[in-house]
């Protein structure tokens, strides 16, 4: 069974959730104390800024679902470090994985002011009313990673090209383990990204002639930590699957703590999404079963999206819908160019750096 024992060992895998407090107000220009902040470099401007950055702060907020994980972490990093660049007044809120609260916090950001918000994921559903009210109150809106302009056209839509992110990852799973095999997924379905990264996985299981063996996960607080034991009790009922897919980093850790516990991972590859230092360290760490990954640079990302949000509150936005490219990651390629961080895999992979995406002559990019 999961023991304790165990337990705190996958508990160990999320030690780098570090909650963000619940709204944090006022202008923030350094990245929180955690292991995953990054300062990052500004390449200077070259233009006047126009209005309304011409005199003085900008009151913006990032209203995000959770705030917990790698990934978020470094997203909103890459945020306060664009906003302090622009003189952005930036008001943090996190509902830590509720929806209500999302929702009530998002109402809060259009009552303090601000004159732009970035909505970081969520459910359409919750979310809707508040954007829309937003929009109707001259507020810019830019969303990432929210399936959120079937019910708000209006809004600004950012994402990873999650399809290009599964197939990627996938190509690399069908070449390692060939057709006609027993897989397990490590998913949790309702999340945009998410959804996507289903979408591919469902037409290369059918192509493949994959045998899902089990479907399991969960999106909480501390993913890793709660989807963990699930992961091993489906590998208990099922230990012939050859591969396993789980399309976001903190289900990736779960899964390698489940198959360390059932003495499983040198007989299971795993195949996951997103990146980060410590990730990079359970990729390449002695017998890691992480083989694969799909990423984007969480930080650049979270600076583009600050990005895209200026450029709107400028008038010179062109777009509605702004997409982030991301690349395979190995851990093949890791261990022979000896990358150890992410500072290493970005002088590797020159193309993680995004600063001229959504960008200006006049504004200030943060390059990682």
């Amino acid at each position: 069974m999961f023991t304790p024992r165990k337990a705190a060992a996958a508990a160990f895998l999320g030690l780098t959730m570090i909650a963000v407090s619940a709204c944090s107000q006022g202008g923030t220009t350094a990245p929180s104390t955690n292991p995953n902040a990054e300062g990052g470099q500004t390449v200077q401007a070259t233009a006047a800024m126009p209005a309304p950055f011409d005199s003085g702060e900008v009151s913006v907020a990032i209203v995000q679902n959770t705030g917990q994980g790698d990934y978020f972490q470094q997203y909103l990093n890459g945020t306060k470090l664009q906003a302090a660049a622009l003189k952005m007044k930036l008001s943090v809120y996190d509902a830590q994985g509720d929806n209500a609260t999302q929702a009530s916090q998002l109402d809060q950001a259009i009552a303090s002011g601000a004159k732009g918000i970035i909505v970081r994921h969520g459910y359409a559903d919750t979310l809707c009313p508040g954007v829309n009210k937003a929009l109707a109150a001259g507020i810019k809106v830019v969303i990432y990673d929210v399936e959120i302009q079937k019910c708000s056209p209006d809004a600004v839509q950012t994402q990873q090209s999650d399809a290009k992110m599964a197939s990627l990852v996938l190509d690399q799973m069908l070449a390692d383990i060939g057709k006609d095999q027993n897989v397990g997924y490590v998913n949790v379905l309702g999340i945009a990204p998410l959804d996507r990264r289903n979408t591919v996985w469902e037409q290369y299981k059918k192509d493949n002639n994959w045998t899902q063996k089990f479907f399991t996960g969960k999106y909480t607080t501390s993913t890793a930590t709660d989807t963990a034991p699930m992961v091993y009790n489906a590998l208990q009922a099922n230990k012939d699957v050859a591969a396993i897919y789980a399309p976001y980093d903190e289900l990736t850790k779960a899964t390698l703590s489940a198959l360390d516990q059932a003495n499983m991972k040198d007989k299971v590859k795993v195949y996951g999404a997103d990146i980060s230092t410590a990730d990079i360290e359970l990729m390449t760490a002695e017998g890691s079963s992480w083989v694969a990954t799909g990423a984007t640079d969480p930080n650049a990302i979270g600076a583009a999206v600050t990005r895209v949000l200026a450029l709107d509150l400028a008038g010179q936005l062109n777009t509605k819908n702004v997409e982030f490219p991301p690349i395979l990651v190995t851990q093949k390629m890791l261990r022979e160019k000896n990358i150890k961080n992410m500072d290493d895999l970005r002088a590797a992979e020159p193309s993680l750096n995004i600063s001229e995406t959504a960008s200006a002559a006049w504004i200030p990019s943060i390059k990682f």
